[in-house]
């Protein structure tokens, strides 16, 4: 079970949550599925909003190219389903079906394309902590131990579209 406590979650799981300056939130003005299309934000980030056993991700990003640094991939995703807790304390965020990203890579040979993408993704720990100029922050811990960057409390109210499949 969840412990809300001053030293593990201080506040609930349930809510909005992004990363870096908070301008990828998920819900309507992020992904629009009837049209398979995006509104771009005006930074990078990823969000999360999670209500009970509901999930909604969207994701903003660029991946350099080492060998080509004119070569950079541009990425936005949005999916939506279920999670659960596991008896380890451990997240399981299940795509519904629907999810889809636009890939945007000049150097590719097709360019510019969206594609669906459906991906369980699994989190073996987690906390929420509090930043004295952000508020509640979220720690995730990646399948490989590594961190997504810190994710802030947007909302107490989760922003997610319908939680039906929507295409």
């Amino acid at each position: 079970a969840i412990v809300y406590d001053t030293l593990h979650n201080v506040t609930s799981l349930y809510g909005t949550w992004s990363t870096s300056a908070g301008n990828v939130v998920t819900g309507s003005n992020f992904a629009q599925p009837s049209e398979v299309s995006f509104t771009y934000p005006p930074t990078t980030g990823v969000s999360f909003s999670l209500t009970t056993g509901l999930k909604s991700r969207s994701m903003y990003s660029f991946v350099s190219n080492a060998s080509d640094p004119s070569c950079i991939t541009g990425y936005m995703l949005w999916m939506h389903g279920t999670f659960t807790e596991e008896t380890n304390g451990s997240l399981v965020l299940t795509p519904n079906g629907d999810g889809y990203q636009q890939v945007q890579d000049a150097c590719a040979a097709v360019s510019n394309f969206i594609e669906n993408t459906n991906v369980t993704i699994y989190i073996p720990w987690w906390t929420i902590g509090t930043d004295t100029d952000k508020g509640f922050t979220l720690k995730l811990q990646k399948y490989d131990l590594t961190y997504y960057a810190p994710f802030y409390q947007i909302s107490t109210t989760p922003e997610m579209l319908p939680t039906q499949k929507l295409r």
